[in-house]
């Protein structure tokens, strides 16, 4: 008869609103790499459906695992159920914990902010124990690190809601002048759509800004700038070793991170610099390693998330 199987194995999931990122990796084995989009229009049934084929996969193709991170965007309660989710509006009120327990019987599991995780994976990485991350894409995600634990406990750094503009824009919460209504990939298109008099999507920012086309350099510097101030006043709050900023749309432009790092160096105070500000290490997967991160951690010393409860 075959022996029980190796559960040694750690799986860190990246959710996002599109499309989800699987990682498992173990000593002395190669690691498991899979993306795969979500059901089009699909409700978290279907969504769920579809994570479970994806695990089932994993497990025929790699092999068990014993301990599983998850990223998520969307809002959780302590119980694990999932408050608000605009990304996918379906999942509000899902049984978020439940459904993790039923997918990964036996495995210790744990959700945590994917802003958060990405700010634990980019300051490991960096081995920094003191780190602000800024991620620049659909929203703006972000997450804090001191003392090298994720902050705050209780709740995830919702550094895209900092308001850095009172009259500015509305953003998707509702409220006027959050950093992602300027900032973000959606913000800054809308934008350069307004300057150029009509439709710009994301290769036609990219090759306007090589060009030095006025509609582009302009929409992309004023969102440098709104990530600039929330770089510095994060600066003067918690005087980090480092400002990372990340995200898929942010790593898509030449020349994006450098100009909000020399927006946030003219920012400096005398005797209280600012931080200095460096693109991401892992790019687009910062969240996805941050959740390897947590699974890893729940084998050992853990980090503050919110632990999927137990029966």
């Amino acid at each position: 008869m075959p022996g029980p199987q190796r559960r040694d194995g750690v799986l860190g999931v990246d959710v996002g609103g599109t499309k989800v990122a699987l990682r498992a990796e173990a000593a002395g084995r190669p690691a498991y790499d899979r993306t795969f989009r979500w059901p089009r229009d699909a409700d978290a049934a279907a969504d769920l459906a579809a994570l479970s084929t994806e695990v089932d996969r994993l497990r025929d193709v790699w092999g068990p695992v014993g301990a599983v991170g998850v990223a998520m965007p969307a809002t959780t309660d302590p119980a694990g159920t999932v408050t608000t989710w605009p990304g996918r509006p379906g999942w509000a009120g899902l049984d978020l914990a439940g459904a993790l327990r039923r997918l990964f019987p036996g495995a210790a599991t744990a959700v945590a902010d994917d802003g958060d995780l990405a700010a634990l994976a980019e300051a490991r990485h960096a081995g920094r124990d003191d780190v602000v991350y800024l991620g620049v894409g659909t929203g703006i995600g972000g997450g804090v690190v001191l003392a090298g634990r994720s902050v705050p406990g209780r709740s995830s750094a919702e550094i895209g809601h900092m308001v850095v503009a009172l009259d500015g824009e509305r953003c998707d919460c509702g409220r006027r002048g959050c950093l992602q209504s300027i900032a973000s990939g959606p913000a800054t298109l809308r934008r350069a759509a307004a300057g150029r008099g009509g439709k710009v999507d994301f290769d036609d920012l990219r090759a306007g800004l090589a060009e030095g086309r006025s509609w582009a350099v302009e929409a992309v510097e004023a969102s440098c700038r709104a990530l600039a101030a929330a770089v510095v006043s994060l600066g003067e709050l918690l005087d980090p070793a480092l400002a990372v900023v990340g995200g898929g749309f942010a790593a898509g432009l030449p020349g994006f991170v450098p100009l909000v790092a020399e927006r946030v160096r003219c920012a400096g105070r005398p005797g209280r610099p600012a931080p200095p500000v460096r693109a991401a290490a892992l790019g687009a997967l910062s969240s996805l390693h941050g959740a390897v991160e947590l699974a890893r951690d729940l084998t050992g010393t853990p980090v503050p998330a919110r632990p999927v409860p137990t029966l």
